[in-house]
């Protein structure tokens, strides 16, 4: 089976997860239709998306076409079955030409926002400066 899954994070091209996102990259570029809020959180400065729709930005990202095995890799990373961490949850985006494709993504749990320091956000997009903060706080405390 094939799923669409929006990624906004650490499993875009370029970015240090990538490799673990098997999937087949859908073309163009995407956003959420609903702005939602894009933090960085945590003490390895962890993009988090929260479903609160209507706070926060349209966030960009990618779409990516998976397959069953992918989706476990991702699931997997995500921690999906931790409390307090991710879910994976329906989600709407839309590309610029206007078509709207329906999907899923991997929401933060809006507690990590009591529990962990919140360095940034909301935010319209993690990007490669967020990332590059991320590298250096886990090298900082020696996670790296």
């Amino acid at each position: 089976m094939q799923h669409l899954i929006f990624v906004y994070g650490t499993l875009k091209q370029g970015f240090r997860n990538h490799p673990v996102n098997q999937g087949e990259r859908v073309a163009g570029e995407f956003t959420t239709v609903q702005p939602l809020p894009l933090y960085i959180v945590g003490p390895r400065y962890l993009p988090w998306l929260v479903n609160q729709p209507g706070e926060g930005y349209p966030v960009h990202g990618e779409l990516y076409e998976v397959n069953d095995e992918g989706l476990a890799r991702m699931d997997e990373l995500e921690a999906l079955h931790l409390p307090d961490w991710y879910v994976r949850e329906p989600v709407q985006v839309r590309e610029p030409s206007g078509r709207l494709w329906s999907c899923q993504v991997y929401f933060g749990s809006a507690s990590r926002l009591q529990l962990d320091a919140v360095h940034a956000g909301p935010l319209p997009a993690y990007t490669q400066e967020h990332a590059e903060q991320r590298v250096a706080a886990l090298r900082g405390a020696g996670l790296l």
